[in-house]
């Protein structure tokens, strides 16, 4: 895997989309696992000044959906998601948040991810479970 070559086609299909609204870049990728980061800003605030959920929960799926772009065969399988559930444990006012999608099952048909987001001193901020589908294309 050429690390750098990953991230940019990650970063590539931001473009005018939600992950570019939200100032989403990919930062990192293994073997097992895709980094996001997110800016903590006004722009993704409560009215309170806290990092709103719903923003979070866009990194997580994310982040989720371009690693089904790394490492599931996407040439003959859209994937689509199936559910997302998030633990929002810690508040963030500023700063970066980022967002560690890991396998937890990779199945043929589904696959479930668990996706950590923490702070810049990696504190947990929520735990996320994102539930893919693999469905053929058509041909």
């Amino acid at each position: 895997m050429n690390k750098q070559k990953v991230l940019e086609q990650c970063n590539a299909y931001t473009k005018n989309t939600l992950m570019e609204t939200l100032d989403i870049s990919y930062v990192d990728v293994g073997d097992d696992f895709l980094v996001a980061k997110m800016p903590v800003t006004p722009k993704v605030h409560q009215p309170d000044g806290v990092l709103h959920g719903g923003a979070m929960v866009a990194l997580a799926e994310s982040v989720g959906s371009a690693a089904c772009f790394v490492f599931l065969d996407t040439e003959n399988f859209m994937i689509r998601g199936l559910e997302i559930s998030a633990n929002h444990v810690r508040s963030l006012s500023e700063g970066d948040v980022f967002a560690t999608a890991k396998f937890i099952h990779k199945g043929r048909t589904t696959q479930v991810w668990d996706i950590k987001l923490t702070d810049s001193e990696d504190r947990l901020i929520s735990a996320v479970k994102l539930t893919t589908i693999a469905l053929p294309k058509a041909k």
